[in-house]
């Protein structure tokens, strides 16, 4: 059959011209947070950057999206922090091997293109990049008809930092007897919203109000500085950033063979949202401390000899700190001992 009117890609849905501006917003952020190592601009094939400086170094690397806190961005049409909290998490993802961050590339996959919206979001992914000191030198901006509902995208990142060899945190260097510090998180941070989403809205049936909306897209936080602090100071042995799995299951991950956490729940005060979410969903205490940071957002391990240097180092960054346990002999299979508060043992 023969077609009267040519068809093209924008009749499929496809707006080239809606990308080219989108692209042109994303330059104008990318080339903000640009570094010395940057060798390539916006729009290349490949992003280029020059390593130097370092004598040994080993790159360590991630990626990560968000989950569904996307679903709160589209709800609220609140589009400005969804980015800053993707750089957050990926920058912690490497900071806890003491990875300097170097360069960031993103993913950004929609169903129709709004240049406004990619403008927002990619807007909240170089403010995370230059207040890491981290250059966003390339990405993909993809749309994709009929992949995403109306109004839907999806977002994830790549980062790229080094560590000269010998200063890896391992946890190799962990020791019974070693004190776990807590640096509080600011709510959710990426973690836990597919539940939280199912008991605020679902089950209790809130309304999603300027106050709720506010505590769901608290961004996530960069514990960057703080850590570059204790390592330059020679006092930190290793670092759980806890995400997905809680303290359960992220805490385990540095410590050597025979050891294990004991964690004091009643040595920090539980933020009110994950209370809410607790009695809301009236949930089990494992899956409670699995689901969510409960207001950690990283363990930092230290000796006893170096506790009070590495506490008043936190303390003149004006950095909310907890005592929240030591290093222990394991039994069996237990990584993580619980005490005190609503705990008890896991």
């Amino acid at each position: 059959m023969k077609l009267k009117k040519p068809i093209g890609y924008k009749d499929a849905g496809v707006n080239i011209d809606e990308a080219d501006r989108a692209v042109a917003f994303i330059r104008k952020h990318a080339r903000g947070t640009f570094t010395r190592g940057v060798l390539t601009d916006i729009g290349s094939f490949g992003g280029g950057y020059l390593l130097s400086g370092w004598k040994k170094p080993v790159l360590i690397s991630s990626a990560d999206g968000v989950g569904t806190k996307l679903k709160i961005a589209f709800l609220t049409g609140r589009h400005d922090t969804i980015g800053e909290d993707l750089v957050n998490h990926c920058v912690n993802d490497i900071a806890v091997q003491g990875a300097i961050p170097l360069f960031f590339l993103d993913y950004f996959a929609v169903g129709k293109l709004d240049a406004e919206v990619a403008d927002q979001v990619i807007a909240g992914v170089a403010r995370g990049c230059r207040s890491n000191g981290c250059a966003l030198i390339g990405g993909e901006t993809a749309e994709m008809p009929g992949l995403y509902h109306a109004g839907e995208y999806d977002l994830a990142g790549f980062i790229v930092g080094a560590v000269e060899k010998n200063d890896m945190l391992t946890g190799s260097a962990i020791r019974r007897g070693d004190v776990l510090l807590g640096l509080a998180s600011n709510g959710l941070h990426t973690n836990g919203y597919s539940l939280a989403r199912k008991l605020l809205f679902e089950v209790a049936r809130l309304p999603l109000d300027d106050a709720l909306a506010n505590e769901l897209l608290q961004v996530h936080r960069s514990y960057l500085k703080p850590m570059r602090a204790l390592v330059q100071a020679g006092v930190l042995k290793g670092a759980a950033h806890i995400t997905g799995g809680g303290i359960t299951e992220n805490t385990p991950r540095i410590l050597p063979e025979g050891l294990a956490a004991r964690v004091d729940l009643g040595a920090w005060t539980i933020p009110s949202i994950f209370e809410k979410l607790r009695a809301i969903g009236n949930l089990d205490p494992s899956d409670y401390r699995r689901t969510f940071n409960l207001g950690i957002g990283m363990i930092l391990v230290v000796g006893k000899r170096n506790l009070s240097k590495a506490r008043g180092i936190l303390s003149r960054m004006g950095e909310t700190c907890f005592e929240i346990g030591e290093v222990v002999e394991s039994r069996g299979r237990t990584r993580v001992v619980y005490t005190g508060g609503a705990g008890g043992r896991h």
